[in-house]
């Protein structure tokens, strides 16, 4: 876990042993307790043990119990834990009293998964859209992350007692976030000429979304494999959260089809809302998609509450309406009448793939033309050789099947969406 300064500068990364701490007013949180064990280890956490409470009502003071309490801080020192990790997020005076009365660093799920995405964004925009995420989740909290935010902070050229260290933070902390969403602000506008650019040039997207470690950029990197550019390949881990950043890469077809696809982050559940909101600017690309890939971990027995999870989130962000293809990644760990039974419930509108053997790609890629191409129609354009930028515009955007030199211009025999057959409609000869 990295330590960060209330600037957001990273001091040194640390090493922890934790206790896990889960609350239930009567839902299954094994697979959430199973998470959050998952994201620790992915943060470097050593976890030493787990300790659940089923509660009618939250503590508002300490969130569990009081006897509750006095056993989390006798099970921290009989294992020598230096921290404790609560599955729920909780508010800055819970943090402290918890704290006081355990005597060790205390966090929430959203605290954890805050640190995992500072350490791991690597361009500008991921560092600046993790730290805004990281203020926002701050500044309700002031209070709860030390005493030492209460001292009052008078000096010379002040009167009275001046601000106190609470006030001075917060404002501190308001005019960072200002800050950083008009530097947000101009990545946003710099993306939407870009976006603009691929509008007029017509070229099509695919965006891969789903759960985190479902292998979205295992498949990204298998089709960039198939496409001859593994040069282009992203990074790829077994690992919750490996990759952060949106990736674009262009993806051709045996056929000359290309298309763009991105890479997004991957969700979770209970995503912070603090997360969701700053990431908004990246996950836009996602609403501009003219495809969304829904990848799913075929082989891990949560993968309905993963697609739930993932279908809510792209709800949240107003995707989803949008053309869904649903993939279901890693078939090669699952047995064939297991994935039967997937087929019967998810519907026409789904696949399965095996990226380590590359089973079901053939499939895969047919039902993205399908998606992507299926308004393309072969027609032949005679282009006067007066109109040579026709040609150029057209040939842009796709590979030529024939090209043949009339005596009245150039003959092309070209795949047109319905958008540019209309466009050219007077060379069009057949």
């Amino acid at each position: 876990m990295i330590r960060i300064k209330d600037d957001g500068t990273v001091i040194e990364r640390e090493e922890y042993r934790a206790i896990l701490v889960g609350v239930t007013q009567g839902e299954d949180i094994d697979y959430s307790m199973k998470e959050l064990e998952g994201l620790a280890e992915a943060d470097g956490i050593e976890v030493l043990g787990t300790m659940t409470q089923k509660v009618e009502k939250i503590n508002a003071a300490t969130f569990i119990g009081s006897g509750k309490l006095k056993e989390l801080a006798e099970f921290v020192r009989n294992m020598e834990a230096d921290l404790v990790v609560f599955n729920d997020e909780l508010s800055g005076m819970q943090l402290r009293n918890i704290e006081d009365a355990v005597g060790c660093r205390i966090i929430d799920r959203t605290i954890l998964i805050l640190d995992i995405f500072a350490d791991r964004a690597t361009s500008m925009e991921g560092k600046l859209q993790v730290e805004l995420a990281q203020l926002q989740y701050r500044m309700p909290r002031l209070l709860g992350f030390g005493k030492s935010l209460s001292r009052l902070g008078g000096g010379i050229g002040t009167r009275g007692p001046g601000e106190t260290k609470l006030e001075t933070d917060r404002r501190h902390i308001q005019r960072r976030m200002d800050e950083i969403r008009k530097e947000i602000a101009e990545v946003k506008a710099n993306r939407s000429v870009q976006r603009s650019r691929r509008q007029k040039s017509g070229l099509l997207i695919a965006a891969l979304v789903g759960y985190t470690n479902a292998g979205k950029s295992s498949i990204m990197n298998r089709l960039l494999a198939m496409s001859e550019k593994e040069e282009k390949q992203v990074f790829e881990k077994d690992m919750l959260f490996a990759t952060l950043d949106t990736a674009q890469r262009l993806i051709t077809l045996d056929d000359r089809c290309s298309f763009l696809l991105i890479d997004t982050v991957g969700f979770v559940s209970k995503l912070p809302h603090a997360l969701v909101d700053a990431f908004k600017a990246t996950l836009e690309e996602v609403t501009y998609a003219d495809l969304l890939i829904h990848v799913v971990d075929a082989s891990f027995e949560g993968s309905e509450f993963q697609t739930e999870v993932t279908r809510s989130v792209l709800r949240e962000l107003g995707a989803d309406g949008k053309p869904i293809l649903t993939v279901y990644n890693k078939a090669d760990l699952v047995e064939p009448e297991e994935l039967a039974g997937k087929q019967l419930t998810s519907g026409m509108d789904s696949c399965f793939v095996s990226t380590k053997t590359g089973e079901g790609y053939d499939e895969f890629l047919a039902r993205i033309r399908g998606e992507l191409f299926a308004d393309l129609q072969t027609v032949q354009l005679l282009i006067p050789y007066d109109r040579g930028s026709v040609v150029s515009a057209i040939l842009a955007k796709q590979t030529a099947l024939e090209t043949k030199y009339e005596e009245n211009g150039t003959l092309l025999t070209v795949e047109l969406n319905e958008e540019d057959r209309g466009r050219y409609r007077e060379y069009i000869v057949s």
